[in-house]
Protein backbone atom coordinates (compact mmCIF):
# COMPACT_ATOMS: atom_id res chain seq x y z
CA UNK A 1 0.00 0.00 0.00
CA UNK A 2 1.19 3.44 -0.89
CA UNK A 3 2.36 6.02 1.73
CA UNK A 4 0.05 8.97 1.20
CA UNK A 5 0.32 10.39 4.77
CA UNK A 6 1.20 13.84 5.56
CA UNK A 7 3.29 15.87 8.16
CA UNK A 8 2.66 19.21 8.26
CA UNK A 9 2.32 19.18 12.02
CA UNK A 10 5.77 18.15 12.58
CA UNK A 11 7.48 20.28 10.07
CA UNK A 12 5.74 22.74 11.72
CA UNK A 13 6.75 22.01 15.34
CA UNK A 14 10.29 21.83 14.20
CA UNK A 15 10.11 25.61 12.78
CA UNK A 16 8.88 26.63 15.88
CA UNK A 17 12.03 25.13 17.42
CA UNK A 18 14.30 26.68 15.27
CA UNK A 19 12.23 30.09 15.21
CA UNK A 20 12.68 30.10 19.01
CA UNK A 21 16.22 29.14 19.51
CA UNK A 22 17.05 32.35 16.86
CA UNK A 23 14.73 34.55 18.73
CA UNK A 24 16.28 33.67 22.52
CA UNK A 25 19.98 33.64 20.74
CA UNK A 26 19.83 36.88 19.02
CA UNK A 27 20.05 39.70 21.61
CA UNK A 28 22.66 37.79 23.24
CA UNK A 29 25.12 37.41 19.97
CA UNK A 30 27.43 40.64 19.68
CA UNK A 31 29.30 41.70 16.64
CA UNK A 32 32.05 44.91 17.36
CA UNK A 33 29.77 45.37 20.44
CA UNK A 34 26.76 45.52 18.37
CA UNK A 35 23.67 43.23 18.28
CA UNK A 36 21.52 41.86 15.19
CA UNK A 37 18.83 44.28 16.27
CA UNK A 38 18.27 46.30 19.25
CA UNK A 39 16.16 49.76 19.46
CA UNK A 40 17.66 51.25 22.68
CA UNK A 41 15.79 54.59 23.71
CA UNK A 42 18.08 54.63 26.85
CA UNK A 43 21.39 54.47 24.96
CA UNK A 44 19.97 56.72 21.72
CA UNK A 45 20.96 54.24 19.50
CA UNK A 46 20.11 51.60 17.01
CA UNK A 47 22.12 48.30 16.19
CA UNK A 48 20.58 46.97 12.78
CA UNK A 49 22.65 43.61 11.42
CA UNK A 50 25.17 44.33 14.02
CA UNK A 51 26.08 47.90 12.86
CA UNK A 52 25.31 50.37 15.23
CA UNK A 53 22.90 53.78 14.37
CA UNK A 54 22.19 56.79 16.24
CA UNK A 55 19.08 58.36 16.98
CA UNK A 56 20.47 60.53 13.84
CA UNK A 57 20.57 57.96 11.22
CA UNK A 58 16.67 56.73 12.18
CA UNK A 59 16.00 57.71 8.75
CA UNK A 60 16.61 54.12 7.80
CA UNK A 61 13.48 52.73 9.71
CA UNK A 62 11.03 53.51 7.45
CA UNK A 63 12.53 51.76 4.55
CA UNK A 64 12.82 49.07 7.10
CA UNK A 65 8.77 48.98 7.82
CA UNK A 66 8.34 49.40 4.32
CA UNK A 67 10.32 46.11 3.25
CA UNK A 68 8.86 44.21 6.19
CA UNK A 69 5.29 45.10 5.06
CA UNK A 70 6.10 44.34 1.85
CA UNK A 71 7.55 41.04 2.69
CA UNK A 72 4.78 40.53 4.42
CA UNK A 73 1.82 40.69 1.20
CA UNK A 74 4.76 38.74 -0.86
CA UNK A 75 4.09 36.08 1.43
CA UNK A 76 0.50 36.26 2.09
CA UNK A 77 -0.32 36.01 -1.77
CA UNK A 78 2.21 33.40 -2.29
CA UNK A 79 1.44 30.97 0.68
CA UNK A 80 -1.78 32.80 2.44
CA UNK A 81 -1.50 33.06 6.31
CA UNK A 82 1.37 30.76 6.77
CA UNK A 83 2.41 33.41 8.90
CA UNK A 84 -0.41 32.79 11.57
CA UNK A 85 0.06 29.21 11.88
CA UNK A 86 3.90 28.43 11.19
CA UNK A 87 5.98 31.69 12.68
CA UNK A 88 3.12 33.39 14.84
CA UNK A 89 4.22 33.70 18.60
CA UNK A 90 -0.04 33.85 19.11
CA UNK A 91 0.41 29.81 17.35
CA UNK A 92 3.41 28.96 18.84
CA UNK A 93 2.61 29.62 22.40
CA UNK A 94 -0.92 28.29 22.16
CA UNK A 95 0.69 25.08 20.83
CA UNK A 96 3.24 25.29 24.03
CA UNK A 97 0.21 25.64 26.56
CA UNK A 98 -2.47 23.45 24.68
CA UNK A 99 -0.62 20.36 23.33
CA UNK A 100 2.66 19.97 25.47
CA UNK A 101 1.55 21.50 29.21
CA UNK A 102 -2.03 20.55 28.79
CA UNK A 103 -1.95 17.34 26.60
CA UNK A 104 1.84 16.09 27.21
CA UNK A 105 2.81 17.37 30.36
CA UNK A 106 -0.97 17.19 32.72
CA UNK A 107 -2.66 14.97 30.75
CA UNK A 108 -5.73 17.45 30.64
CA UNK A 109 -6.67 17.12 27.36
CA UNK A 110 -6.62 13.21 26.87
CA UNK A 111 -6.07 13.52 23.13
CA UNK A 112 -4.09 15.77 21.06
CA UNK A 113 -6.00 15.12 17.95
CA UNK A 114 -8.84 16.20 19.74
CA UNK A 115 -9.01 20.05 19.71
CA UNK A 116 -12.80 20.83 20.19
CA UNK A 117 -12.97 19.23 23.51
CA UNK A 118 -13.31 20.79 26.92
CA UNK A 119 -12.55 18.77 29.32
CA UNK A 120 -14.54 19.09 32.81
CA UNK A 121 -13.04 19.80 36.20
CA UNK A 122 -8.96 19.08 36.72
CA UNK A 123 -9.31 22.77 38.77
CA UNK A 124 -6.05 21.75 40.16
CA UNK A 125 -4.02 20.78 36.98
CA UNK A 126 -5.40 23.70 34.99
CA UNK A 127 -4.22 25.94 37.43
CA UNK A 128 -0.70 24.51 37.27
CA UNK A 129 -0.88 24.61 33.91
CA UNK A 130 -1.14 28.34 34.01
CA UNK A 131 1.33 29.07 36.31
CA UNK A 132 3.76 27.11 34.03
CA UNK A 133 2.40 29.26 31.15
CA UNK A 134 3.38 32.19 33.44
CA UNK A 135 7.09 30.77 34.26
CA UNK A 136 7.05 30.83 29.81
CA UNK A 137 5.51 33.83 29.42
CA UNK A 138 8.08 35.85 31.68
CA UNK A 139 10.59 34.61 29.32
CA UNK A 140 8.66 35.72 26.23
CA UNK A 141 7.80 39.11 27.23
CA UNK A 142 11.88 39.19 28.53
CA UNK A 143 12.71 38.12 25.03
CA UNK A 144 10.98 40.59 23.45
CA UNK A 145 12.20 43.48 25.62
CA UNK A 146 15.95 42.16 24.83
CA UNK A 147 15.32 43.67 21.51
CA UNK A 148 14.99 47.27 23.35
CA UNK A 149 16.89 46.89 26.33
CA UNK A 150 20.68 45.44 25.79
CA UNK A 151 20.35 41.58 27.99
CA UNK A 152 23.75 43.18 29.80
CA UNK A 153 21.60 46.11 31.15
CA UNK A 154 18.27 44.29 31.75
CA UNK A 155 19.90 41.41 34.45
CA UNK A 156 21.50 44.51 36.09
CA UNK A 157 17.93 46.75 36.03
CA UNK A 158 16.88 43.28 37.33
CA UNK A 159 19.06 43.37 40.48
CA UNK A 160 17.47 46.69 41.50
CA UNK A 161 13.81 46.71 40.91
CA UNK A 162 13.19 49.65 43.87
CA UNK A 163 14.79 52.51 40.86
CA UNK A 164 13.61 50.25 37.58
CA UNK A 165 9.85 50.30 38.75
CA UNK A 166 8.49 51.04 34.80
CA UNK A 167 10.76 47.75 33.41
CA UNK A 168 9.45 45.71 35.87
CA UNK A 169 5.77 46.68 35.69
CA UNK A 170 6.11 46.21 32.19
CA UNK A 171 7.16 42.87 33.05
CA UNK A 172 4.62 41.85 35.27
CA UNK A 173 1.78 43.03 33.32
CA UNK A 174 3.21 41.95 30.01
CA UNK A 175 3.18 38.75 31.17
CA UNK A 176 -0.02 38.59 32.94
CA UNK A 177 -1.45 40.16 30.19
CA UNK A 178 0.30 37.49 27.99
CA UNK A 179 -0.85 34.73 29.90
CA UNK A 180 -4.58 35.87 29.75
CA UNK A 181 -4.04 35.74 26.06
CA UNK A 182 -2.86 32.62 25.41
CA UNK A 183 -4.59 30.29 28.44
CA UNK A 184 -8.42 32.44 28.21
CA UNK A 185 -8.63 34.08 24.66
CA UNK A 186 -6.80 31.38 22.63
CA UNK A 187 -7.78 31.09 19.21
CA UNK A 188 -10.26 33.64 19.77
CA UNK A 189 -7.78 36.31 19.66
CA UNK A 190 -6.55 35.13 15.79
CA UNK A 191 -10.35 35.50 15.43
CA UNK A 192 -11.56 38.48 16.51
CA UNK A 193 -9.06 40.50 17.24
CA UNK A 194 -6.02 40.12 15.16
CA UNK A 195 -6.10 42.45 12.09
CA UNK A 196 -4.20 40.39 9.47
CA UNK A 197 -7.34 37.54 9.01
CA UNK A 198 -8.81 40.86 7.90
CA UNK A 199 -6.71 42.28 5.62
CA UNK A 200 -5.85 38.97 4.27
CA UNK A 201 -8.54 38.11 1.72
CA UNK A 202 -7.23 41.62 -0.38
CA UNK A 203 -4.02 39.71 -0.77
CA UNK A 204 -5.38 36.79 -2.25
CA UNK A 205 -5.59 35.53 -6.07
CA UNK A 206 -6.75 32.03 -7.55
CA UNK A 207 -3.09 31.03 -7.20
CA UNK A 208 -2.58 31.62 -3.51
CA UNK A 209 -1.78 28.82 -1.60
CA UNK A 210 -4.50 27.68 0.77
CA UNK A 211 -6.05 25.38 2.74
CA UNK A 212 -8.59 23.41 0.54
CA UNK A 213 -10.67 20.78 0.75
CA UNK A 214 -11.10 18.94 -2.54
CA UNK A 215 -15.01 18.60 -2.96
CA UNK A 216 -14.33 16.78 -6.45
CA UNK A 217 -12.88 14.09 -4.92
CA UNK A 218 -15.00 14.00 -1.50
CA UNK A 219 -18.19 14.70 -3.35
CA UNK A 220 -20.13 16.79 -0.64
CA UNK A 221 -22.45 19.79 -0.32
CA UNK A 222 -24.11 22.04 1.96
CA UNK A 223 -27.82 22.02 3.07
CA UNK A 224 -28.06 23.85 6.17
CA UNK A 225 -25.53 21.24 8.06
CA UNK A 226 -22.78 19.10 6.37
CA UNK A 227 -24.39 16.24 4.10
CA UNK A 228 -22.66 13.50 2.37
CA UNK A 229 -23.14 13.57 -1.34
CA UNK A 230 -22.58 10.30 -1.86
CA UNK A 231 -21.46 7.57 -0.06
CA UNK A 232 -18.00 5.58 -1.09
CA UNK A 233 -16.34 4.57 -2.97
CA UNK A 234 -18.04 7.47 -5.46
CA UNK A 235 -17.74 9.73 -2.77
CA UNK A 236 -14.05 9.50 -0.61
CA UNK A 237 -14.96 11.69 2.46
CA UNK A 238 -16.54 9.15 5.13
CA UNK A 239 -17.46 11.63 7.44
CA UNK A 240 -15.27 10.74 10.22
CA UNK A 241 -15.02 14.64 11.04
CA UNK A 242 -11.36 14.36 11.84
CA UNK A 243 -10.48 17.49 10.44
CA UNK A 244 -13.88 19.23 12.55
CA UNK A 245 -12.16 17.89 15.92
CA UNK A 246 -8.48 18.64 15.20
CA UNK A 247 -9.33 22.32 14.23
CA UNK A 248 -7.89 24.38 16.89
CA UNK A 249 -10.17 27.06 15.69
CA UNK A 250 -13.11 24.87 15.65
CA UNK A 251 -14.00 25.54 11.84
CA UNK A 252 -15.06 22.83 9.39
CA UNK A 253 -12.39 22.91 6.40
CA UNK A 254 -14.88 21.24 4.34
CA UNK A 255 -17.39 24.44 4.10
CA UNK A 256 -14.45 26.08 1.89
CA UNK A 257 -12.34 29.33 2.77
CA UNK A 258 -12.92 30.39 6.02
CA UNK A 259 -11.72 33.86 7.69
CA UNK A 260 -11.06 31.60 10.77
CA UNK A 261 -8.45 29.36 9.14
CA UNK A 262 -4.74 29.80 10.09
CA UNK A 263 -3.41 27.42 7.48
CA UNK A 264 -2.22 25.31 10.77
CA UNK A 265 -2.78 22.08 8.00
CA UNK A 266 -3.52 19.63 11.27
CA UNK A 267 -6.58 18.90 8.94
CA UNK A 268 -4.89 17.72 5.85
CA UNK A 269 -2.73 15.51 8.73
CA UNK A 270 -5.87 14.06 9.99
CA UNK A 271 -7.24 13.34 6.99
CA UNK A 272 -4.48 11.63 5.23
CA UNK A 273 -3.99 9.32 8.14
CA UNK A 274 -8.00 8.31 7.28
CA UNK A 275 -7.18 8.13 3.40
CA UNK A 276 -4.08 6.14 3.60
CA UNK A 277 -6.25 3.11 4.96
CA UNK A 278 -7.97 3.34 1.69
CA UNK A 279 -4.86 4.13 -0.36
CA UNK A 280 -5.80 7.63 -1.24
CA UNK A 281 -4.22 10.78 -0.44
CA UNK A 282 -5.74 13.47 1.81
CA UNK A 283 -9.01 15.34 0.83
CA UNK A 284 -7.26 18.53 2.30
CA UNK A 285 -4.23 20.36 0.78
CA UNK A 286 -2.43 22.90 0.87
CA UNK A 287 -2.66 24.44 -2.82
CA UNK A 288 -4.63 26.73 -4.84
CA UNK A 289 -8.27 27.41 -6.27
CA UNK A 290 -6.72 27.05 -9.50
CA UNK A 291 -4.19 24.02 -8.89
CA UNK A 292 -7.60 22.04 -7.88
CA UNK A 293 -9.56 23.04 -10.73
CA UNK A 294 -6.80 22.76 -13.18
CA UNK A 295 -5.51 19.78 -12.23
CA UNK A 296 -2.05 21.77 -12.72
CA UNK A 297 0.81 22.36 -10.70
CA UNK A 298 0.79 25.72 -8.30
CA UNK A 299 1.80 28.72 -10.18
CA UNK A 300 4.10 30.59 -7.87
CA UNK A 301 5.67 32.87 -9.55
CA UNK A 302 3.00 35.08 -11.93
CA UNK A 303 2.92 39.17 -12.22
CA UNK A 304 1.60 39.62 -8.67
CA UNK A 305 4.33 37.88 -6.63
CA UNK A 306 6.87 38.53 -9.32
CA UNK A 307 6.01 42.58 -9.10
CA UNK A 308 6.44 41.54 -4.82
CA UNK A 309 9.39 40.48 -4.94
CA UNK A 310 10.81 43.55 -7.57
CA UNK A 311 9.66 46.00 -5.27
CA UNK A 312 11.07 44.33 -2.70
CA UNK A 313 14.75 43.98 -4.19
CA UNK A 314 14.19 47.69 -4.59
CA UNK A 315 14.13 48.68 -1.18
CA UNK A 316 16.62 46.37 -0.32
CA UNK A 317 19.18 47.49 -2.32
CA UNK A 318 18.19 51.31 -1.17
CA UNK A 319 18.19 49.89 2.07
CA UNK A 320 21.84 48.21 1.49
CA UNK A 321 23.41 51.05 -0.23
CA UNK A 322 22.76 53.73 2.75
CA UNK A 323 23.47 51.52 5.54
CA UNK A 324 26.52 51.03 3.78
CA UNK A 325 27.19 54.82 3.79
CA UNK A 326 26.68 54.57 7.63
CA UNK A 327 28.81 58.09 9.00
CA UNK A 328 31.64 57.14 11.30
CA UNK A 329 30.86 60.91 12.99
CA UNK A 330 27.87 62.47 13.17
CA UNK A 331 27.60 66.25 14.42
CA UNK A 332 24.69 68.23 15.19
CA UNK A 333 24.68 71.76 15.50
CA UNK A 334 22.14 73.57 18.27
CA UNK A 335 22.03 77.54 18.23
CA UNK A 336 21.38 79.36 21.12
CA UNK A 337 17.50 80.61 22.49
CA UNK A 338 19.37 84.05 21.81
CA UNK A 339 19.60 85.34 18.04
CA UNK A 340 22.70 87.15 18.69
CA UNK A 341 24.78 88.68 21.12
CA UNK A 342 26.00 92.57 20.56
CA UNK A 343 28.90 94.00 22.90
CA UNK A 344 31.32 97.21 22.89
CA UNK A 345 34.97 96.55 22.32
CA UNK A 346 36.79 99.83 21.94
CA UNK A 347 35.40 102.17 19.20
CA UNK A 348 33.87 98.54 17.95
CA UNK A 349 30.88 96.66 18.24
CA UNK A 350 31.39 93.38 18.28
CA UNK A 351 28.27 90.41 17.55
CA UNK A 352 27.96 87.12 18.41
CA UNK A 353 26.36 83.59 17.84
CA UNK A 354 26.88 81.20 20.21
CA UNK A 355 26.42 77.23 19.30
CA UNK A 356 26.31 74.00 20.68
CA UNK A 357 27.88 71.03 18.72
CA UNK A 358 26.89 67.70 19.69
CA UNK A 359 29.97 65.34 18.07
CA UNK A 360 29.56 61.40 18.61
CA UNK A 361 32.14 59.12 17.31
CA UNK A 362 29.98 56.49 15.56
CA UNK A 363 32.74 54.13 14.12
CA UNK A 364 34.27 51.30 16.26
CA UNK A 365 37.72 53.17 16.69
CA UNK A 366 38.46 55.81 18.79
CA UNK A 367 39.77 59.06 16.94
CA UNK A 368 40.80 62.53 17.07
CA UNK A 369 38.17 65.65 15.60
CA UNK A 370 38.38 68.72 14.87
CA UNK A 371 36.29 71.04 12.83
CA UNK A 372 36.37 74.49 10.46
CA UNK A 373 33.87 77.25 10.32
CA UNK A 374 33.66 79.73 7.68
CA UNK A 375 30.91 82.46 6.63
CA UNK A 376 29.95 82.07 2.98
CA UNK A 377 30.92 85.62 1.16
CA UNK A 378 33.03 86.40 4.18
CA UNK A 379 36.85 86.51 3.76
CA UNK A 380 37.82 87.81 7.30
CA UNK A 381 36.47 90.19 10.83
CA UNK A 382 35.23 86.29 11.85
CA UNK A 383 36.57 85.39 15.17
CA UNK A 384 36.09 81.62 15.93
CA UNK A 385 35.73 80.81 20.01
CA UNK A 386 36.45 77.37 19.86
CA UNK A 387 38.47 74.17 21.54
CA UNK A 388 41.85 75.19 21.34
CA UNK A 389 43.45 71.75 19.92
CA UNK A 390 41.81 68.35 18.70
CA UNK A 391 39.70 66.44 21.11
CA UNK A 392 39.56 62.46 21.27
CA UNK A 393 36.42 60.35 21.45
CA UNK A 394 36.17 57.20 22.18
CA UNK A 395 34.36 54.68 20.02
CA UNK A 396 30.47 55.19 20.31
CA UNK A 397 31.10 58.72 22.78
CA UNK A 398 29.59 61.89 22.64
CA UNK A 399 30.95 65.45 23.42
CA UNK A 400 29.26 68.36 23.39
CA UNK A 401 31.40 71.75 22.22
CA UNK A 402 30.40 75.36 22.66
CA UNK A 403 31.25 77.32 19.97
CA UNK A 404 31.22 81.63 19.46
CA UNK A 405 31.64 83.04 16.24
CA UNK A 406 31.85 86.77 16.53
CA UNK A 407 32.11 89.24 13.96
CA UNK A 408 34.82 92.14 14.96
CA UNK A 409 33.90 94.47 12.46
CA UNK A 410 30.53 95.56 10.59
CA UNK A 411 29.52 92.83 8.14
CA UNK A 412 26.23 94.41 6.54
CA UNK A 413 24.58 98.04 6.89
CA UNK A 414 20.44 97.25 6.56
CA UNK A 415 18.64 99.56 8.55
CA UNK A 416 15.38 97.22 7.82
CA UNK A 417 15.96 93.86 8.66
CA UNK A 418 18.43 91.28 10.34
CA UNK A 419 20.97 89.77 7.70
CA UNK A 420 21.26 86.16 7.74
CA UNK A 421 24.50 84.45 6.27
CA UNK A 422 25.06 81.06 5.75
CA UNK A 423 27.75 79.36 8.18
CA UNK A 424 29.32 76.12 6.63
CA UNK A 425 30.90 73.73 8.82
CA UNK A 426 33.61 71.40 7.92
CA UNK A 427 34.22 68.37 10.66
CA UNK A 428 36.76 65.78 10.42
CA UNK A 429 39.04 63.31 12.48
CA UNK A 430 42.40 64.43 12.35
CA UNK A 431 43.60 60.72 12.08
CA UNK A 432 41.29 59.58 9.21
CA UNK A 433 41.24 61.60 6.09
CA UNK A 434 38.26 59.60 5.08
CA UNK A 435 36.15 60.45 8.00
CA UNK A 436 35.09 63.95 7.12
CA UNK A 437 31.24 65.64 7.13
CA UNK A 438 29.59 68.88 6.42
CA UNK A 439 27.00 70.91 7.95
CA UNK A 440 25.31 74.04 7.54
CA UNK A 441 23.72 76.36 9.73
CA UNK A 442 23.44 80.14 10.43
CA UNK A 443 25.36 83.69 11.50
CA UNK A 444 22.79 86.65 12.06
CA UNK A 445 23.97 89.77 11.75
CA UNK A 446 21.51 92.84 13.46
CA UNK A 447 20.16 95.32 11.29
CA UNK A 448 21.78 99.14 11.97
CA UNK A 449 18.97 100.09 14.01
CA UNK A 450 19.90 97.87 17.43
CA UNK A 451 23.76 99.20 16.99
CA UNK A 452 22.09 102.34 18.43
CA UNK A 453 20.70 100.70 21.61
CA UNK A 454 23.79 99.55 22.44
CA UNK A 455 26.17 102.14 25.00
Amino acid sequence: MQNFITNYTKRRYIIYAIISIIALSLPFIEINGNHFFLLSFIHAKLNLFFISFSTQEFYLMPFILILLFLFIFFITTLGGRIWCAWSCPQTIFRVIYRDLIQTKILKIRKNINNKQKEYPGQYFKKIIAIILFYLISLIAISNLLWYFIPPEDYFEYLKNPNEHFLLIGILFFGSILFTLDVTYFAEKFCIYVCPYARIQSVMFDRDTMQVIYNEKRGGVIFDGKFKLHKKPPQGECIGCEACVSVCPTHIDIRAGMQLECINCLECADACSKIQNKFNRPSLINWTSIKSIETDKKINYFRFRTIGYLIVIGIILTILIIMGSKKEHMLLNINRSSELYQISRAGDNIEVSNAYTFLFQNTDIKDHEYYFEAKLEGIDNGIEIIRPSKPFKLEAGEQSKKIVIIRAIKKLANDNQKDIIFPLHIKAYAKDDNKIVIFRKTIFIYPKISIFKEVK
